[in-house]
């Protein structure tokens, strides 16, 4: 068993993205997946329709395909299964499979890796999420290898959505919140302008912006725009759970509201990228 899986098997995945910081997260990003999808579609009802102007228009009756890589335990698959699309969610670990098969039969399943997706088709998806691999892999060669086979399953002009953890927020929480930076700079873990330093024994990789435009560029994506997934939700854990309801509604709209802030992208724990495939 890897050190991911050993994580994964204890880590209450099935839970995260049910808790307040966790909705926030979830409910920008369902947002973005489904304007992509009715785009894709033809819609041209949303703001964000001028977005994505270019995109193909199949004028089709049957389900767009997604391919959910780095599913977990099927929250996002289950709700656009749900939702009345086709959809193919790969996991590495075995466990949170297991939850998600457990859940829902109608979506076809595989276990695998983001960077050797040889059991899927070419230019088979209309959108492909990869919202789990890139938090976990170390070397640009091992980014880009997720991303070009994220690449290789989506249609030409079909839309990926790429998740990334952010630099500056874990060096926030964890080096000074936490008061781990004495701990972290001895074992050279932050580089003098403080991007965190990961290594294979780590089980978390932080990106920041540029990084992520770099890996684009090798990778010919072409961006229809970036957002902050949670902005500072996870900064505010404890005062999201203290909100009444309304409260916690104003605070989800006011995310809605400003996570296209080209100030706040990147300021946040997640970062999604919204790309096509040129």
């Amino acid at each position: 068993m890897t050190k991911l899986e050993s994580y994964y098997n204890k880590f209450h995945e099935e839970h995260r993205l049910t808790t307040r910081h966790g909705l926030v997260e979830f409910n920008t990003t369902l947002k973005y997946i489904l304007q992509a999808a009715e785009n894709l579609s033809g819609g041209t009802n949303t703001k964000i329709a001028d977005d994505f102007a270019d995109a193909p228009n199949p004028h089709s009756p049957a389900p767009l395909k997604i391919a959910d890589i780095g599913a977990g335990t099927g929250r996002y698959s289950i709700e656009l299964c749900h939702r009345g699309f086709d959809v193919t969610a790969v996991e590495l670990v075995k466990h949170n499979l297991e939850i998600l098969r457990s859940k829902h039969e109608n979506i076809k399943t595989w276990q695998g890796d983001a960077r050797n997706l040889s059991f899927l088709e070419d230019k088979t998806f209309d959108i492909t999420l990869l919202f789990g691999p890139l938090y976990h892999l170390h070397t640009k060669q091992d980014k880009l290898a997720a991303l070009n086979e994220a690449k290789r399953i989506t249609k030409k002009g079909g839309i990926i959505l790429v998740a990334y953890v952010m630099n500056e927020y874990s060096v926030i929480t964890y080096c000074f919140k936490q008061h781990k930076w004495a701990e972290v700079t001895q074992k050279g873990g932050l580089s003098k302008d403080f991007h965190i330093i990961s290594t294979d024994e780590d089980l978390y990789e932080y990106t920041r912006l540029e990084d992520i435009a770099e890996l684009n560029k090798e990778c010919n994506l072409e961006r229809i725009k970036i957002i902050s997934g949670d902005g500072a939700a996870d900064f505010m854990r404890r005062e999201l759970n203290e909100m009444s309801e309304e409260e916690f509604k104003a605070f989800l709209d006011f995310q809605l509201a400003i996570c296209e802030r080209p100030e706040l992208v990147g300021a946040g724990s997640h970062t999604v990228d919204i790309l096509r495939r040129i």
